[in-house]
């Protein structure tokens, strides 16, 4: 199951959501966007499910496409903002920089994000800040690492259980829509809402 595939020259994404369900609502959101100096890339997980986790998740995707251009940690603070008297949500961010060697990301909640430098053979994954934004004073910390090409990434909401990341990014010769449905097969966690975001930079 592929949502979304995007392929530029700069990055390759492959997207796979779905509701708790099947229900008509996702309490994940997700939105991605390349301009000539980064690409930036967010996912929302709204708390529990149906409509109401979307009212949340979604409140997020709408300021950060108003927003992008700041830096992580005013973006995410806005989005704080925007979900008082809301149910909440947890938020990653994260921004790949094209005119200098930077990957920052952002993180609130129970969203995982992994990065694998292939020149290091190195996966990271740095610890997100617990709780969720609901509007409530947070401190947040943007996490920056060396943009690399060829590095790949991967973001998934709590509905997914990734196992063997590490070597599934490492791999070579398998496209990443393998991977990524590779990955979704393999997913053992019980029901909910499951968003996975695969990426690859390119240059």
């Amino acid at each position: 199951m592929i949502n979304d595939h995007i392929k530029n020259d700069r990055v390759e994404l492959v997207v796979m959501q779905e509701a708790k369900d099947n229900a008509s609502f996702c309490g994940d959101s997700y939105y991605c966007i390349t301009t000539e100096s980064y690409f930036l890339c967010v996912l929302a997980d709204g708390l529990g499910s149906g409509e109401f986790a979307f009212v949340s998740s979604n409140a997020v995707i709408e300021v950060v496409k108003k927003h992008h251009d700041l830096p992580l940690d005013e973006l995410i603070a806005i989005c704080n903002e925007q979900l008082a008297n809301k149910r909440g949500a947890a938020v990653a961010i994260m921004r790949v920089f094209f005119d200098r060697d930077e990957f920052e990301i952002v993180s609130v909640g129970n969203i995982r994000f992994f990065l694998f430098l292939p020149s290091e053979k190195k996966l990271i994954y740095p610890l997100p800040v617990t709780g969720f934004l609901s509007g409530k004073s947070k401190k947040f910390k943007v996490e920056t690492y060396r943009r690399e090409k060829d590095s790949k990434f991967i973001l998934f909401s709590d509905g997914m259980v990734v196992k063997g990341v590490k070597s599934k990014l490492s791999e070579h010769n398998i496209s990443l829509k393998c991977v990524g449905e590779e990955l979704w097969s393999e997913n053992t966690a019980q029901a909910d809402d499951i968003t996975m975001i695969i990426g690859s930079l390119l240059q």
